[in-house]
């Protein structure tokens, strides 16, 4: 029987320690959205620059390279677990960059997904690229893909125009990295910022949804549901990042905190402004996970 390492008093944010590809084998439950932030596979002695110093860009052995045969293999694996785990009309929003991306897109195909988008998240405030040699990195990709090519999935149209100036969202998506705000309980190395989830999750789920995320981090999937009124499962093998995650759910279970996000964060509060945030009491949380 699972036992959950961190759940918080509303049931809307569930964490699991260990391997995800391990625990997702151990239950039936599926979900509406799955977002996953996989290793990049690029902690091999790089630099760049944060703050204004030169940094290492090593995240941990958990991110170190391996050959092309092992990346593929393991994104072969997590991502198998996964949809076993999402509903027939869920979708999965997948994050890298040329380090693993176009693995994933090809195993996400030869799995039977159907890609929708391939989001061009291009950063507005990018690192220096201190060796002058070629160009700055600013972008990274996330895939989007619904898990039947016949089904339909969902997508929140209009609220992607109401947050557009009244036209059709772009797949290029022009959105800050990580702000010193979102850093309160402490910064994952690879931590993704509120902007960018909450955008995902407002275009691909409706109140009351259930999200997974297998790579969890610092849970910002997790923090952008609960501020979106969706229901959050997040696993992670490494402890100081779960100890992370449930600090920052309890950081916005203070109102002051939660009504401050939800205006810091630019979409939600374009549409809080408009009212087109009302969660319907039919769509909220009526069914739990098993454990």
């Amino acid at each position: 029987m699972i036992s959950p390492y961190f759940r918080s008093p509303d049931r809307a944010f569930t964490l699991l320690h260990g391997d995800c590809i391990e625990l997702l084998k151990q239950f039936s439950f599926k979900f509406d959205m799955i977002f996953a932030d996989p290793p990049y596979f690029l902690s091999n002695g790089g630099i760049s620059v944060q703050s204004g110093k030169v940094v290492c860009v090593d995240k941990g052995e958990w991110d170190k390279g391996g050959t092309p045969e092992y990346m593929d293999a393991f994104n072969r694996a997590w991502i198998n677990e996964c949809r076993q785990k999402l509903k027939d009309n869920g979708t999965i929003w997948v994050s890298g960059t040329y380090h693993n991306i176009f693995s994933i897109a090809n195993i996400l195909t030869e799995q039977g997904f159907k890609i929708l988008n391939v989001i061009t998240w291009a950063k507005t405030n990018p690192p220096p690229n201190i060796s002058c040699r070629y160009f700055t990195h600013s972008t990274e990709f996330i895939i989007w893909a619904r898990k039947s090519a016949k089904v339909p999935h969902c997508y929140n149209y209009d609220v992607m125009k109401q947050i557009n100036s009244g036209k059709q969202m772009t797949d290029v998506w022009h959105l800050p990295a990580i702000a010193r705000w979102e850093k309160t309980c402490g910064k994952h190395p690879t931590q993704k910022p509120l902007a960018v989830l909450a955008r995902i999750v407002l275009a691909s789920t409706h109140s009351g949804a259930w999200i997974l995320d297998p790579f969890t981090g610092s849970s910002t999937t997790g923090i952008a549901a609960n501020l979106l009124g969706r229901r959050f499962l997040g696993i992670d093998k490494e402890e100081e990042y779960l100890i992370l995650s449930q600090n920052r759910k309890r950081e916005i279970e203070q109102i002051s905190n939660f009504t401050l996000f939800r205006k810091k964060i630019r979409d939600i509060a374009l549409l809080d402004e408009k009212g087109l945030l009302m969660v319907k009491e039919e769509d909220v949380f009526n069914y739990d996970l098993p454990f």
